[in-house]
């Protein structure tokens, strides 16, 4: 049985026991009469190759209470999207593609340019923003779902705990971030162990108390993929085009919900998903990419809450989040010793190294362009512009669908 201990500015729903699936699908349906799930898919062709994809979708004939799926389908040629739409056409399951890198979708994209509305660069943040235009145009969902495709243990009961806390109006939620263990013969979620909790709580001892590091620090797996929140929040929210999408993400919601109607969600025991190379001689790939945008991101949302982020400032933090990682490396390695797993020193201190080298070249372009890449417009300030915009877009899908 897991712990039961609420820690931070959020409430954390835990896994306490067992509770029967179809008990909690049963509910979920009928709930979905007032509160109507979509469920967003971000892919690429790749994952139909793999094995983690055709898992989740075969998963997916057995749900009955999601009203609609949406797969958004980045780096796609016309060719794999042509085999996509044949290998889901095959499985008697009703989804629609949302070719985000398609030719009719970027007239769409050129369109926005011309009314001074860059999406910034093509990346997963784009796809998921994009899918979540396509969703509110359908005005058939009041939630909105999405989890990653690479997930080799993907279960119904992850699916359904995503779901349950905005799925029930009884509760009051308007966004829920998924959470889970990382947990093998080893452990992994490195980007979060090692870079990201330790950076938070570094910046909270150079800072000082501030809402917005404690919420962010009341997160058990502030990266993970899978959330689910209001369509109203959809609208609303602006994220980042690039990795920095799930701390973005957070971030509008600190700024659009009270943290009463926040909350986190034990999916499962144990996940288990594609893992990243750390990439430390490559800035443009692997994990040091993701800590140099995900750093970025952090930067620009707390110089927004008034914090000032100096040279002075940087070079401190530096040194205040190497010591905080060295200690998090101990504390994780007395954690594997006890519970008899392998535990890689060198390859954790390499990781570390790799993710203050990114810290490092974040901050420098944060200093050297405070901006940097604008975050995608939320969709009120889209229609707002172009009037238009969500009916071209449905009309854009449904033609790539034919």
């Amino acid at each position: 049985m897991g712990d039961f201990f609420q820690q931070g500015a959020i409430s954390t729903l835990h896994r306490l026991g067992n509770r029967d699936l179809e008990s909690l699908e049963a509910e979920i349906k009928e709930h979905g009469d007032h509160r109507p799930l979509a469920l967003i898919l971000p892919a690429v062709y790749a994952e139909f190759e793999r094995k983690a994809l055709p898992s989740i979708l075969k998963q997916l004939k057995e749900v009955n209470y999601l009203n609609e799926i949406v797969m958004v389908m980045n780096k796609t040629n016309a060719m794999e999207f042509k085999r996509a739409k044949k290998i889901l056409s095959n499985l008697d399951l009703d989804i629609n593609i949302v070719w985000s890198s398609g030719p009719r979708i970027g007239e769409l994209y050129k369109l926005l340019d011309e009314n001074e509305l860059s999406l910034g660069e093509d990346g997963k943040g784009r796809s998921v923003w994009i899918a979540f235009g396509y969703v509110i145009a359908n005005e058939k969902s009041e939630v909105i779902v999405l989890h990653d495709c690479d997930i080799v243990n993907y279960s119904r009961e992850l699916l359904a705990r995503l779901c349950y806390p905005l799925a029930n109006p009884n509760l009051g939620y308007e966004f829920c971030k998924g959470y889970y263990s990382r947990v093998t013969d080893r452990m992994f979620g490195r980007v979060t162990r090692l870079y990201f909790t330790p950076l938070v709580r570094a910046l909270q001892k150079i800072v000082g108390y501030h809402p917005f590091l404690v919420y962010l620090d009341s997160f058990r797996y502030p990266l993970a993929g899978e959330f689910s929140q209001d369509v109203d929040l959809a609208r609303a929210i602006r994220i980042p085009s690039d990795w920095g999408l799930e701390v973005g993400v957070l971030a509008e919601v600190y700024r659009n919900c009270v943290p009463k109607r926040i909350c986190q969600v034990d999916l499962v025991d144990t996940y288990e998903h594609k893992h990243q190379e750390l990439s430390p001689d490559d800035r443009t790939k692997g994990l040091l990419k993701m800590c140099i945008d995900i750093t970025k991101s952090l930067f620009r949302t707390l110089s927004q809450e008034g914090i000032i982020i100096s040279a002075g400032l940087l070079r401190t933090l530096t040194g205040t989040y190497l010591r905080a990682a060295q200690d998090t490396i101990k504390r994780y390695e007395d954690d594997a010793f006890i519970n008899n797993l392998f535990f890689d020193r060198h390859a954790e201190v390499t990781a570390v190294e790799t993710f203050l080298q990114g810290i490092k070249i974040a901050g420098k372009e944060f200093l050297d362009d405070p901006l940097g890449i604008p975050e995608i417009p939320n969709w009120n300030r889209v229609t707002s512009a172009i009037p238009d915009f969500l009916e071209r877009l449905k009309e854009t899908v449904a033609e790539d669908n034919k």
